[in-house]
């Protein structure tokens, strides 16, 4: 197929979410479609598709239109996928930003979306939230097939939609998604997609992971985040197979619920494995035989902690790499991975590593990544409405990373991040792993600092295990046999836990303001 799709042949077709949930509750109508595992509350295919219509019906009567922008604010519960799918299924776009993020922040980029509607969850500050907005803000609570009235504005007016009269369908070139960057100090941007991108997302997805619809699936990031979308909510849209969601990560209650619910795949991220690594529950293997893979996406794992892991629980982990405005650039697959790299490129990716010239990099030789084609984003919302363009040229990445012969991929950090030392460039990551492999560590990240002989000079933090004591001596010694002079950390310091970005990416400046505060304290 060639157009919106440019030269991608497509393993599924695309269609339109009205006529993929048809599809679904004809199928099957009583099979589960979501599960929420903290309101205890599920729906099935046959209801899904009655209530989607309903509440497709409730947006055009309420003035939004295709095409129209809706904001969307709320934890991750079953009734914000309802309302996304709703106004998908009229060719709306879902604005689902981010309710973590600074509430100033999401006010003011509520406001520059323009939305036609405002919905927000009643459990939410939905003045501040909305401070500036024009649009009509509309509050929800909990939909069930009697709803209430109590701190309800939506359900409770919701009325019986019909079909025919929604000829509306949501199109490949439609916009489908304005989610935001994340952004805790600065003001993140928004990411423009349209629905030709998510459906070329979805199928890396289903090619990485080899999803179909007997799976059950459980996703507890936030939706507002493009990983989710493209991991879980896509896949689910695809194939029709059971999503269970959750509003957080729970340690205690992770297992409980793979056991429960017979789950076959869940998301994972390093700070997860860290966790199920460091502080194990005493479950095996046999006690979780249903869950058979597992992925780690937005912050680099180390061959140490995959090797461990898999041991550990007897199960698969694929290391995915991606980009909120690229979605997945590479994927280990089910059927092919390497531990150490994050896989060949991802199917629909149009992936090539550069030198400083823009020219392609052979294999083994490390250059900087960039990403291309309909998989990308469209661009940046402005401020004035207008969109800065993404997807039409060859974009950087910021990565370093190194392609084997057998075309897997190694990244081998950031541009940004790179330690220069007496004009040699040192990656720290390839110190972190080291550190990570010690048997005494939870969490190491090292960052590069001023130097007046050598420009930078390498330094380290970590996190001990718990109940565990040990020497910042004992540490430098291990790396004195593990690293060459140059890349060896010459100091190394103990703190409470590694700063790390919502979506578990290791905060360097912030490690470097860190060592700056104790050599002024002389700690």
């Amino acid at each position: 197929m060639t157009g919106i799709f440019g030269n991608h042949q497509l393993a599924r077709p695309f269609a339109p979410v009205a006529d993929l949930f048809a599809a679904y509750a004809a199928r099957d109508p009583a099979k589960t479609a979501i599960v929420d595992l903290d309101q205890g509350s599920d729906i099935d295919f046959g209801t899904l598709n009655r209530i989607v219509t309903d509440i497709a019906a409730d947006l055009k009567r309420r003035g939004v239109s295709k095409g129209d922008k809706v904001v969307l604010l709320a934890d991750e519960v079953l009734e914000k996928l309802l309302i996304w799918f709703g106004v998908w299924r009229i060719g709306a776009v879902v604005c689902p930003l981010n309710v973590e993020l600074n509430t100033e922040h999401v006010a003011e980029l509520s406001v520059t979306i323009g939305p036609k509607l405002i919905l927000v969850h009643k459990d939410l500050d939905a003045a501040a939230l909305t401070r500036g907005a024009t649009a009509p803000v509309c509050r929800f609570g909990k939909w069930t097939d009697e709803p209430s009235t109590t701190d309800d504005e939506f359900f409770s007016a919701l009325k019986p939609g019909d079909a025919s009269s929604l000829p509306e369908r949501n199109e490949p070139t439609d916009l489908s998604c304005m989610f935001c960057t994340s952004g805790t100090t600065s003001r993140p941007k928004l990411v423009v997609y349209d629905h030709a991108a998510y459906w070329l997302s979805g199928l890396s997805t289903l090619d990485m992971l080899g999803l179909t619809e007997d799976d059950r699936t459980l996703e507890y990031r936030s939706f507002g985040w493009n990983s989710a979308q493209v991991l879980s909510l896509m896949p689910f849209l695809q194939t029709g197979l059971t999503l269970h969601i959750a509003r957080r990560f729970s340690h205690s209650r992770f297992f409980e619920w793979i056991k429960k619910y017979g789950l076959t795949f869940s998301a994972g991220v390093p700070t997860v494995v860290n966790m199920l690594l460091n502080k194990p529950l005493g479950y095996t293997a046999a006690d979780i035989p249903t869950l058979r893979l597992m992925t780690c996406s937005t912050a680099p794992l180390s061959p140490e902690q995959w090797n461990r892991f898999e041991k550990t629980y007897g199960l698969t982990l694929l290391q995915l790499y991606g980009m909120s405005e690229a979605g997945w650039i590479c994927g280990n697959r089910h059927y092919k991975r390497r531990m150490g790299t994050v896989g060949p490129p991802a199917k629909h990716q149009e992936f090539v590593i550069v030198d400083g010239e823009g020219n392609p990099c052979p294999p083994e030789v490390e250059g900087e990544v960039t990403v291309g084609g309909p998989q990308t984003a469209i661009g940046y919302l402005l401020p004035d409405g207008s969109i800065d363009p993404f997807r039409g040229s060859r974009n950087k990445t910021g990565d370093l990373a190194v392609m084997d012969e057998d075309g897997f991929v190694r990244v081998t950090g950031r541009t940004k991040d790179l330690i220069i030392r007496g004009g040699m460039n040192i990656s720290p990551l390839e110190i972190d792993e080291i550190l990570l492999a010690h048997m005494d560590l939870a969490e190491a990240a090292s960052v590069g600092v001023p130097d007046p002989i050598y420009g930078e000079e390498v330094v380290a933090f970590a996190v001990t295990k718990p109940g565990v004591a040990v020497t910042e001596k004992a540490i430098l010694d291990y790396c004195e046999t593990k690293l060459p002079l140059a890349k060896r950390p010459k100091k190394l310091f103990f703190i409470d836990q590694i700063p790390k970005n919502d979506r578990g990416k290791v905060l360097r400046d912030k490690l470097r303001d860190e060592w700056t505060r104790r050599i002024a304290a002389n700690v």
